[in-house]
């Protein structure tokens, strides 16, 4: 995902001073702040208790990380039919929304239709690399971009050389971590095929470490140079998020066997604090947003725009359930194909990773700058 929201002056003027997607705490919590606190209490639990971690973990993906890739899907493929069209969206937009809504989707499924039907253990694997490449580059740009909203929110904004030097560190430190875990790990399993890194020379990974320090030293030095020049206050909740999506949820990541089965879930919870605020914002602007929710019973949730909201988050979470469990578990049951070439969980295998690639191209076109969705809904 590139969570690409460095927005304009339009969007800047619906912001106003101070002002929160939920509130300061819960900006900081969700943002990021909760990883800061969480990290240093798994070193105190025993790795005896990596099962009762992963299994509450699962619990989690059902209430966290499954409508996380749901909500993309909902407030994409809304009014699809008008976005490639063009209607009301400038032809580059348009052209965007085609290739990641329509296009990237078909090839996704043809690679993994062919490398199925023939068997290409080796091609499928490669697909888990991938993921994992798309991964990293989706979460540091969403870091970056948790930054800018809560920039442009507290209007204490970066100027182009500041942005420029902000997403040279996201990725300098992007690649630092995956040329890392490609030199620590060289062939792993996923769901029950093998995948294959990509060996790199030791310069490379040194070279890399070196540019990832130098632009770490740059980001410091422009945030207090920034500082000084907004009066010694900054979007510190956006610094906090920047932070912890690069070196805590990228280049860390590994420190601890348990804080690889949390980070998914902090991200995940990163995403729905601007995604449930940018629904809350669409909800109210409808024309009978204020209106009490029929029948009356349902009144204690006050008016109708909550009501909506709710059911957006509850249809995250059901769709998020069809997609990473019950579509694959029915081809599974449905198709048949040889399990001692391609394990057991083959399509648990390609509804995963076509999900998160796929997510990745989605948001990169939702959350870009131009969107006239993001200016409208997001800062109000």
């Amino acid at each position: 995902m590139a969570l690409d929201l460095s927005v304009d002056a339009s969007a800047a003027k619906v912001a106003t001073p101070g002002k929160y997607l939920f509130g300061p705490v819960a900006d900081f919590l969700m943002l990021g702040g909760s990883a800061f606190l969480i990290l240093p209490i798994l070193f105190l639990v025993p790795l005896e208790y990596e099962g009762l971690v992963a299994a509450t973990m699962v619990v989690v993906a059902y209430l966290v990380n499954y409508p996380h890739f749901a909500h993309s899907y909902q407030i994409f493929y809304r009014n699809f039919g008008r976005k490639v069209s063009g209607n009301g969206y400038d032809r580059s937009l348009q052209l965007r929304y085609i290739f990641a809504g329509i296009v990237v989707p078909v090839i996704m499924g043809a690679f993994f239709a062919y490398g199925a039907a023939t068997e290409n253990t080796r091609l499928l694997g490669y697909a888990a690399n991938a993921m994992f490449f798309f991964v990293g580059w989706h979460y540091v740009k969403q870091g970056y971009g948790m930054l800018m909203v809560d920039a442009v929110l507290k209007r204490k904004f970066f100027d182009d050389r500041d942005k420029k030097v902000l997403l040279v560190n996201s990725y300098a430190v992007w690649i630092l971590a995956w040329l890392q875990t490609n030199t620590a790990v060289t062939q792993g399993n996923y769901y029950g095929l093998q995948y294959y890194t990509f060996a790199a020379p030791s310069w490379i990974a040194n070279v890399a470490l070196l540019a990832a320090v130098a632009s770490t030293a740059a980001t410091v030095l422009m945030l207090v140079n920034r500082w000084r020049k907004n009066g010694r206050v900054l979007p510190y909740n956006g610094i906090v998020a920047y932070a912890a999506s690069l070196y805590l949820w990228i280049l860390i990541a590994r420190i601890n066997p348990l804080w690889l089965l949390v980070v998914p879930a902090l991200h995940s919870l990163q995403y729905l604090a601007v995604v449930w605020r940018y629904q809350t914002n669409v909800e109210r602007d409808g024309p009978d947003a204020a209106r009490d929710p029929r029948p009356k019973i349902l009144s204690f949730l006050g008016p109708l725009y909550r009501l909506r909201v709710l059911g957006f988050i509850v249809g995250g979470g059901a769709l998020g359930y069809l997609g990473f469990w019950l579509i694959p578990f029915a081809l599974t049951a449905l198709i048949p194909y040889d399990r001692q070439v391609l394990g057991s969980s083959l399509f648990f295998f390609i509804v995963l990773i076509f999900i998160n690639v796929h997510h990745y191209f989605l948001d990169n076109v939702m959350w870009r700058r131009g969107n006239p969705e993001v200016s409208k809904y997001l800062f109000r």
